[in-house]
């Protein structure tokens, strides 16, 4: 089963074995988000999550730019979450449902169990950092930066930003960052914790795609619990965790997975998962 195609050139789908590779392509406006990259970048993110085959997400930039955000110029001629028609003019009209974020790919990222790794190409900003934030692991070229800088525009991180940052780096240094809009580079980030790596530019995406491909080659049953746990543990007692936790391990001892686990161990070679 493989991926389909996109329904916009401004975001490109790659498969390469077990890995799907989303590119935010718009280079000329640093891959602002437009209103049908919104759209699709859920709809590929649904897709790989149910593709048993996929085990792993990288998301990436094209360009000098990971993301600077939603496209303001979309949202100024009512291109995104307006309620206009694509044409964008003089059609404006008045929401007729509640506000819902449920198909945003913000929410879709957050609770996926597929890993996605971030493969950060330059500087995310706004929305650009959210979704970046969202991803499991973030890998940094020397030339990524996190840019907290909603305060200069005199607007919010409304899209994950205020939960994710002081859960990744502590109170006050995700207060230092966005009250004072600071822009931190790819070495400040590692060392506060933002990023797991930094590397050449040119190695960007052979070390995402390295550690990618450690992950696609564990069990994915396994990984994907553990994923969705960790989610689902930041709301949860420790007792009540724990005693979720072994609901699914009961179930896992019984998987195709497990023994071949075991017997891979006891063999000393390398497993070949399936999924089952």
């Amino acid at each position: 089963m493989a991926l389909s195609e996109s329904k916009t050139e401004e975001l490109l789908i790659e498969q390469k074995g077990a890995i799907a590779i989303i590119t935010l392509n718009r280079p000329e406006r640093l891959n602002a988000i437009s209103r049908e990259m919104l759209q699709e970048l859920s709809e590929k993110m649904v897709e790989a999550n149910k593709d048993p085959e996929i085990r792993c997400i990288i998301l990436t930039g094209t360009g000098r730019g990971f993301c600077a955000g939603l496209d303001l110029v979309a949202v100024g001629q009512g291109g995104i979450g307006s309620g206009a028609s694509a044409k964008g003019k003089g059609d404006n009209k008045p929401p007729r449902q509640l506000f819902s974020l449920r198909e945003a790919p913000i929410t879709v990222m957050w609770n996926i169990d597929t890993p996605i790794v971030c493969a950060l190409n330059g500087a995310a900003a706004g929305y650009g950092m959210d979704i970046a934030l969202l991803c499991d692991i973030r890998i940094s070229a020397e030339s990524g930066k996190m840019a907290a800088v909603t305060a200069k525009r005199n607007v919010v991180p409304e899209s994950g930003g205020t939960w994710l940052l002081p859960r990744l780096i502590g109170w006050a240094k995700a207060s230092e960052l966005y009250y004072r809009g600071r822009v931190v580079d790819a070495q400040e980030s590692l060392d506060i914790g933002l990023v797991n790596a930094v590397v050449p530019d040119d190695k960007l995406m052979e070390t995402a795609m390295e550690w990618a491909t450690d992950i696609a080659e564990n069990a994915p049953l396994a990984v994907q619990t553990t994923k969705r746990m960790m989610r689902m543990g930041l709301e949860q007692s420790y007792d009540t965790s724990v005693d979720h936790l072994m609901v699914h391990l009961a179930g896992m001892f019984e998987s195709e997975d497990f023994k071949e686990g075991v017997d891979a161990f006891l063999e000393r070679r390398k497993p070949k998962f399936t999924g089952h």
